[in-house]
């Protein structure tokens, strides 16, 4: 458990708050650059701050205050121009510094104007939109390697969650809730709504998850590089199939989480992004990638999506497996009071992760940069781990990812998509494509492979 104070000091993100001002040391991801194709103009709060994200008609970003200075118009209305935003009151026009640089029908209307709104520099990377809300000079934008990953279909699923950002990124420091959040449950949430028959499959995920609850002796916990790592240890003598360690996923400080891994099927890279103390910007940015010799196909823009966690009547939507951890996350309320936990052995990297931030707060506050600021430039590809994947050549063209377990991440052409948020992407159809095409290219390995092996025997 963790003291009220402490509580407080970790969960608040607004202006001079203690985590606020972690955050703001960070590239923050604050929108899919698709979102900006229909309007190229789209409200954004982030940290407490209501801000107006912009693309002027030169191709440009900007990300400044939500209120025209003159007569506090919103923004989000304003009209795109070469030079900036124009406010669509009296057209005063601000770029991307925040300068007011043009007032029609004043007096001096190219005069300098004494007042700036807020701005914050903006980059793009992989189809996201970043944000630096922090004192300048301003970090290099890590390369996480989700994010430059070559040869690769990508989709972005965005949500607004109604809770505290820190109540979803703990639930990447608890490996063992799969058992029973994307196990048990979910079986008792098909059978209730009878759609029991779509566990028939025994690659369904729920059956890979309820037996991660059997044997299973210790949970722990590792630092890496950039955040850490857990694992799930397993015991023959205590029900497993095998003494076996587990590693689950990554941990990347400050917000994200990183399953699968580079050059995987499917794999994905999740931001919990603290839209201010009780609301958090979900971001699941989803990775297809195909092996050498298989070409993905090509995406003129990477889609964004929205995928519903309510139905139309307002009723939770639990059945696939992005919904299933918002239920628990935001089902503990606006800010979780932890005083008023109870602690088992499973949240031992969950204890991990707060002990990180407790300390990188501290950091920030005796004026050193905390974990994973980058001053002198971002590698070309950060890998979450923390290390190169095993078997990695340090070309991603000729890099064959391995293969590991939950078969359903590479079976998008058999109906498995239906489980995750994916099901709704609208790229989903091309992973479909592309994972047959895996497939086919993957038989035919084999059988090259058992025919050189019929040789070398001969």
């Amino acid at each position: 458990m963790l003291t009220v104070e402490m509580n407080e000091r970790l969960t608040r993100v607004g202006p001079g708050t203690p985590c606020g001002e972690l955050m703001r040391r960070y590239w923050i991801p604050i929108a899919a650059s698709s979102q900006l194709l229909d309007n190229p103009v789209k409200p954004v709060r982030i940290l407490g701050e209501d801000l107006v994200l912009f693309r002027n008609t030169k191709g440009g970003l900007g990300l400044i205050g939500q209120r025209c200075l003159h007569r506090l118009v919103d923004l989000q209305y304003g009209i795109p121009d070469e030079c900036g935003l124009r406010c669509p009151y009296h057209g005063w026009l601000y770029d991307e510094t925040g300068e007011c640089t043009e007032r029609p029908m004043e007096a001096n209307p190219r005069g300098k104007f004494p007042k700036k709104t807020p701005a914050y520099p903006v980059e793009e990377l992989g189809g996201l939109v970043f944000a630096y809300m922090g004192p300048l000079p301003a970090p290099a934008l890590p390369r996480w390697d989700q994010f430059v990953w070559p040869n690769a279909i990508r989709q972005v699923a965005i949500n607004v969650l109604d809770c505290n950002w820190l109540q979803c990124q703990e639930n990447t420091g608890d490996p063992a809730h799969s058992v029973y959040t994307h196990g048990y449950f979910f079986k008792y949430v098909l059978e209730r709504e009878g759609n029991a028959d779509r566990m028939a499959s025994q690659t369904h995920t729920l059956h890979t998850r309820t037996k991660w609850g059997v044997g299973i002796k210790d949970v722990t916990a590792n630092t890496t590089p950039y955040g850490f790592e857990k694992f799930l240890v397993f015991s023959k003598e205590l029900g497993a199939e095998k003494d076996l360690t587990r590693r689950h996923s990554n941990v990347i400080f400050p917000f994200y989480t990183n399953t699968g891994g580079p050059g995987a099927p499917r794999s994905d890279i999740q931001a919990r992004v603290p839209i201010d103390d009780t609301h958090t910007l979900h971001i699941s940015y989803q990775v297809y990638a195909a092996p050498p010799g298989v070409t993905a196909p090509k995406q003129d823009f990477i889609p964004w999506y929205a995928p519903p966690i309510r139905d139309e009547n307002g009723k939770p939507i639990l059945d696939y497996v992005l919904a299933q951890d918002a239920l628990v996350w935001w089902s503990q309320g606006d800010i979780t009071d932890r005083s008023q936990e109870n602690l088992g052995r499973t949240d031992i990297p969950i204890i991990l992760l707060r002990k990180q931030l407790a300390e990188n707060i501290d950091r920030v506050e005796q004026g050193k940069d905390p974990m994973n600021v980058f001053r002198e430039g971002s590698p070309e590809i950060l890998f979450a781990a923390g290390k190169p994947p095993v078997g990695w050549t340090g070309d991603p063209a000729t890099f064959l990812a391995p293969v590991v377990g939950q078969d359903f991440r590479r079976m998008y052409h058999k109906g498995f998509a239906i489980d995750d948020a994916d099901r709704y992407g609208p790229a989903t159809p091309l992973v479909a494509d592309l994972h047959r095409a895996i497939e086919e290219a993957s038989l035919s390995r084999a059988k090259v492979e058992e025919k050189e092996g019929e040789l070398t025997s001969v």
